[in-house]
């Protein structure tokens, strides 16, 4: 028999409830039923178990794990077996290197952090040149190799020079589906992380915070989109530039093991049904 988790709290229950809905929507629409579903989380609970609530100088056994999760040993054994697969799309990864060094290199942007029109080949612009961008992230893929995928994409145009200028409306590139989920995937983690972990009052405490209103016209809504997209991307550039230079000075030294992300997120809807209520 599964036993059940001790003691849930009926406002994380209904926080859950509130979480999940999205996903289960997305998983839906995506064709993904709920036994699929129910053995990742199978795999989930197993593998945190495993490396995350190890007890000091003990093995973990498939018993204990059994224990915390409430999941049959047969299942523990087989899911600890198992190979997860962890591949990450490169496509996606190099051109979100790319972008960020192309906002915030001094070589490639102006102090606004606007990036320059680039010449195609180091032989000329030097330094200020697409090629020599691309051969700073990875000297494995030509240069030319992304210039032609980016102009078919809508990321770069050339102008009347033949210099590579990155298109502002695309500074997110039209990703497939596969890396729009990477994405996802890694923006979604980082943020429910952050809270997470300011919920357990682990430190440090990590920046989490949002603004909300409601009864709002959709012209208010309108105009808060256009501000928050003006400001969230002011911000990220800013930021951007500053730890390129961080990361420049930092990633020699043994202690540059840490990682960071800062994400912006605006959403409006006209459903007020799902609010958490939190009253007894």
């Amino acid at each position: 028999m599964l036993q059940e988790t001790p003691n849930p709290t009926k406002y994380l229950v209904k926080a859950l409830k509130k979480i999940l809905r999205p996903l289960v929507n997305l998983l839906i629409y995506k064709g993904i039923t709920y036994p699929v579903l129910n053995e990742i989380v199978k795999e989930l609970f197993v593998e945190i178990a495993e490396t995350e609530f190890k007890l000091k100088d003990k093995k973990q056994t498939d018993s204990r794990i059994n224990f915390l999760t409430g999941i049959h040993r047969k299942d523990v054994k087989r899911l600890r077996n198992s190979q997860i697969d962890t591949e990450e799309p490169l496509a996606s990864s190099l051109s979100a290197l790319l972008i960020s060094r192309w906002l915030g290199d001094v070589n490639y942007s102006d102090d606004s952090g606007n990036p320059l029109p680039l010449a195609k080949l180091i032989k000329r612009g030097g330094n200020k040149s697409f090629e020599k961008l691309v051969t700073s992230i990875s000297k494995d893929i030509r240069s030319r190799a992304i210039l032609d995928e980016w102009l078919n994409m809508g990321i770069v145009y050339l102008d009347k020079n033949g210099l590579v200028c990155l298109n502002k409306t695309a500074y997110i590139p039209q990703q497939s589906d596969k890396e729009k989920i990477w994405f996802f995937a890694n923006n979604c983690h980082d943020h429910l992380a952050a809270a997470i972990n300011n919920i357990k009052a682990e430190s440090p405490v990590f920046l989490e915070r949002a603004v909300y209103y409601d009864q709002l016209s959709l012209e208010s809504i309108t105009e808060l989109t256009e501000l928050s997209k003006t400001l969230g991307m002011e911000t990220l550039l800013k930021i951007n530039s500053h730890a390129l230079t961080l990361q420049n000075n930092d990633k020699y030294e043994k202690n540059a093991i840490n990682r960071m992300r800062l994400g912006l997120y605006f959403y409006h809807t006209d459903d007020q049904s799902s609010n958490i209520k939190t009253e007894e």
